[in-house]
């Protein structure tokens, strides 16, 4: 049902990123997944790079945070293998490639925040954090990292 809803809303489930370096996507632990840090990659391209302030805008920030989103629970799908066992979305942390003065990070995180609302509904509603880094990997716009608890 959660990737049905997921097409509903106009989004297609990505295969799961593979890792660009020495770890893994995603980690059970117990009755919690979390994962790696995501980048907006989109078929093997990464989509959305540069900073906040400079390269992008807050819109493109917001699309490039759903792509992340939804490179995580393509990644917590590898490891529980249906999305319906998501229980809740616990938590985003969310790190935005910010120029100094840059200070909406709230705002391009708000991309992943309201995608899990609109899928998960209540269990969508999670704690987060919203970073500026000065960098990020292969100079991706945003990394997320998700936590969700599962049936």
């Amino acid at each position: 049902m959660i990737e049905e809803k997921i097409k509903e809303l106009g989004y297609q489930l990505p295969e799961a990123p593979k890792p660009v370096a020495a770890y893994i996507s995603a980690l059970k632990v117990d009755k919690l997944v979390f994962t790696s840090g995501m980048v907006p990659f989109v078929k093997g391209e990464l989509k959305y790079k540069g900073k906040l302030g400079k390269d992008i805008m807050i819109d493109e920030g917001k699309k490039a945070s759903e792509v992340c989103a939804l490179n995580c629970l393509a990644a917590i799908k590898g490891v529980i293998n249906n999305l319906d066992d998501i229980e809740q979305v616990v938590k985003l942390t969310v790190f935005v490639n910010s120029t100094e003065s840059f200070t909406n990070q709230p705002q391009v995180a708000n991309g992943a925040s309201e995608l899990m609302e609109k899928i998960f509904g209540e269990k969508g509603k999670h704690v987060r954090s919203a970073i500026g880094v000065n960098e990020l990997p292969l100079d991706a716009a945003v990394e997320i990292e998700m936590i969700v608890k599962i049936k």
